[in-house]
């Protein structure tokens, strides 16, 4: 189960840099999508992209993953209500939707 743990650590953490480093466009096109400002995008980002790193840390330091993966929890219910508001097909939802899952996973390992 250890192993498992790291890998859907690595997979949360691998997901957000890729979406947020390499997919920043798709980014800046949903959060004007969402009415949302420049200044909100840049601080969801850092925060996602630190939490990531927290995770991966976490395979060294296990009492690092319970608070960032709640943190990132978060953010994914933050996309979902997003999603929802915007009434994306349900396809646009689904990448947060499992990193949810995931998060919750991590969650109740931690415990």
């Amino acid at each position: 189960m250890e192993e498992l743990t790291r890998l859907v650590q690595l997979t949360i953490a691998i997901s957000v840099a890729y979406v947020w480093v390499f997919r920043f466009h798709n980014v800046v096109d949903e959060f004007k999508k969402f009415e949302l400002s420049d200044v909100t995008r840049n601080f969801v980002g850092v925060s996602k992209i630190s939490i990531a790193t927290l995770l991966v840390v976490g395979i060294w330091y296990s009492s690092l993953v319970f608070i960032p993966s709640i943190a990132m929890g978060l953010f994914m219910i933050a996309a979902q209500y997003f999603h929802f508001k915007a009434r994306n097909p349900f396809i646009k939802h689904l990448p947060s939707l499992i990193l949810l899952l995931l998060c919750v996973f991590l969650v109740l390992e931690s415990i």
